[in-house]
């Protein structure tokens, strides 16, 4: 009971929604948005075209299913940290049907018995514990963050029980399986992410801008898109319209 009670007044606690550009790194940040320009076009974006050439479509979806799945424990977790209930029992009988009748989760049958995906991440978890967003920041190899996001990125390599327990060569199937569906993901959304790190003006702040806006959404709702760029008596406040480096397209 008195968990519960301390769960439910951190759940009350949530960050305010942040607004403006945060970006006091952005020297160190463009040095490692070109590293991962690179890295895309030598590596990512070609291993994402053939991956999604090579195989058949429900291969795919299989794949996908599979990696979701991996996750659920960790979004459990996650969702009691919150003190969501509704989200932790979901979880609770996706995994089960899944990992049972949907054969490890390569089938996605509790999405087709109505149970909806319900995710999360310890950086959700922050921002429901009222830990400010912080400084934008951007991740070798991982791309746009914040500063509480990579937080939350590492912890949640720990939050996942499945992580520390599956056995070889089960665990090495379960990193090979997320790696493929992130493959899958730049492969199906390839147009998508051309455009913005090789068709904008700038696509450091192109990515950037969406990164945030989206995150944002993601946790905050519409609260997000009240007026994002207004909190001019922030002292990190920075209109987007005056940024040199803003992308213009993103203003359209």
């Amino acid at each position: 009971m008195i968990a519960a009670l301390t769960l439910a007044g951190l759940a009350a606690c949530s960050a305010p929604v942040a607004s403006g550009i945060n970006d006091p790194y952005e020297d160190e940040n463009r040095t490692r948005h070109e590293f991962n320009r690179k890295l895309d076009r030598a590596l990512l974006r070609p291993a994402g075209r053939g991956y999604v050439s090579a195989l058949p479509v429900p291969v795919q979806d299989g794949v996908s299913n599979f990696a979701d799945n991996l996750g659920e424990p960790s979004h459990f977790v996650n969702h009691v940290l919150q003190g969501d209930v509704e989200g932790a029992v979901m979880n609770t009988l996706r995994f089960a049907v899944n990992s049972t009748v949907g054969l490890g989760g390569l089938i996605d049958i509790a999405g087709e018995l109505g149970m909806p995906e319900f995710k999360t991440d310890f950086g959700e978890t922050l921002y429901t514990w009222g830990v400010p967003e912080g400084a934008y920041v951007e991740l070798p190899v991982l791309g746009p963050s914040t500063q509480r996001d990579t937080m939350g990125r590492i912890v949640d390599v720990f939050t996942n029980p499945l992580t520390n327990t599956l056995p070889n060569p089960e665990a090495g199937y379960a990193r090979g399986a997320r790696i493929a569906a992130r493959l899958g993901d730049r492969g199906r959304f390839g147009d998508m992410v051309d455009s913005v790190l090789y068709e904008s003006a700038d696509s450091y702040a192109q990515s950037r801008l969406i990164y945030l806006q989206n995150r944002r959404f993601e946790l905050a709702g519409d609260a997000a898109y009240d007026d994002p760029y207004a909190a001019a008596d922030n002292p990190n406040y920075e209109d987007p319209y005056d940024d040199p480096y803003a992308d213009p397209y993103a203003q359209e």
